[in-house]
């Protein structure tokens, strides 16, 4: 095996590797990324057994085609500390280590045998959708940060996603949960899917949304019983889904919210990232005083002091409730427009929050007791 790369290319894939192999894997070869060289191309590998990510490079300068396995993390330490956009060349010595060459400096590194890399090959043509890449980043987005990382209920720890239709239209809709607040986002589809409910799991959403920010384009996304694939134009990612059944979303979404509070996003998240300074692990709840178009947000923390602030609202009623403030800012900050609307029932009940300028997302904050 003998080939030339660009830095770059070669950095950016195994940057994306990363995300995928196990840190602490039991298995070396699971630390260890898959090159294979042929054709004109650099297919690069890597797998923890539930996830699979394969990155092809294009435009190789191949020599001498074949296939190795390296570690990944040692590999990207030492190109991403190369100079940008120079060439880097690759080959295999006689006693099976991976050379990598570039300037003036050369690695030899260990490899095992391509032979005992663990790859699965599953026809997943049955039922695809193609679906835009930005749309689905965005869906991802407004609801990873409700994922739950409670290791007892598995079927929470990641996004539930489904076909739905309102008045004769179809979305693919998202939702997560940890059961102390709740998103919901939708994005339209132009026609009816063959395509099951599924669980993504977390690690796999974290690493699409890694893939997603850099990459502009379509996705074809096919699932097949417990698996899911998702292609773009250079990458491809498998991944094992979650096994278990999601909660019935609908009855947690308040219906009797009819107190409403519109204010300027802004102002309003900058307001309660201020006062909950005071908290040391933002988990003090930020009290809501509410009266006739008037808001006190306090923290109180017996330990660090208190701090307290007042922003001028629309809201025509008197209540109090608290807030654990790290999930309103985490909502708070995947909203688009320039207002934040959250409507309240009583001091116990959840409020729903909705961004007027993106009628296809809501949210769901329980209240703290106290």
């Amino acid at each position: 095996m003998k080939f030339s790369v660009n830095q770059k290319d070669l950095q950016e894939a195994l940057s994306y590797c990363q995300g995928v192999i196990e840190k602490r894997s039991t298995l070396p070869i699971l630390s260890n990324v898959l090159l294979d060289a042929g054709n004109s191309k650099l297919m690069i590998t890597a797998t923890d057994l539930d996830l699979i990510f394969i990155h092809q490079i294009n435009n190789v300068e191949i020599l001498e085609e074949g296939k190795t396995t390296t570690s990944s993390s040692i590999m990207f330490d030492i190109v991403r500390k190369f100079s940008p956009d120079k060439k880097i060349n690759l080959s295999m010595n006689n006693d099976s280590k991976l050379q990598l060459e570039s300037d003036q400096s050369t690695f030899n590194l260990n490899c095992i045998s391509s032979t005992e890399f663990p790859l699965t090959d599953e026809n997943f043509n049955q039922n695809d959708f193609i679906i835009n890449s930005k749309h689905f980043l965005k869906l991802l987005n407004k609801c990873k940060f409700s994922i739950s990382n409670d290791e007892t209920r598995h079927y929470l720890s990641g996004i539930y996603f489904h076909q739905t239709e309102v008045e004769d239209k179809v979305y693919l809709t998202a939702v997560a949960t940890d059961s102390h607040r709740m998103s919901i986002s939708k994005i339209r589809i132009n026609e009816k899917i063959n395509f099951d409910p599924i669980i993504l799991p977390k690690k796999t959403i974290f690493q699409l949304c890694n893939l997603l920010d850099s990459y502009d384009g379509d996705i074809k996304i096919s699932n097949l019983k417990s698996k899911i694939k998702f292609e773009l134009t250079n990458s491809i990612l498998i991944s094992k889904l979650i096994d278990g059944k999601f909660p019935n979303y609908i009855q947690v979404i308040p219906k009797n919210n009819q107190k409403k509070l519109e204010t300027d996003l802004k102002p309003f998240l900058g307001s309660i990232d201020r006062v909950a300074s005071v908290s040391l692990d933002k988990k003090d709840g930020v009290k809501f005083q509410l009266s006739q178009d008037n808001l006190n947000l306090s923290v109180n923390n017996t330990n660090s002091g208190d701090g307290n602030e007042t922003l001028k609202v629309k809201f025509n009623y008197d209540l109090e409730i608290s807030f654990n403030s790290r999930y309103l800012i985490d909502v708070a900050s995947q909203l688009e427009g320039d207002k934040i609307e959250l409507f309240f029932n009583d001091t116990g009940s959840p409020a729903l929050i909705k961004d007027p300028s993106d009628f296809d997302s809501i949210y769901v904050v329980m209240p703290m007791k106290g």
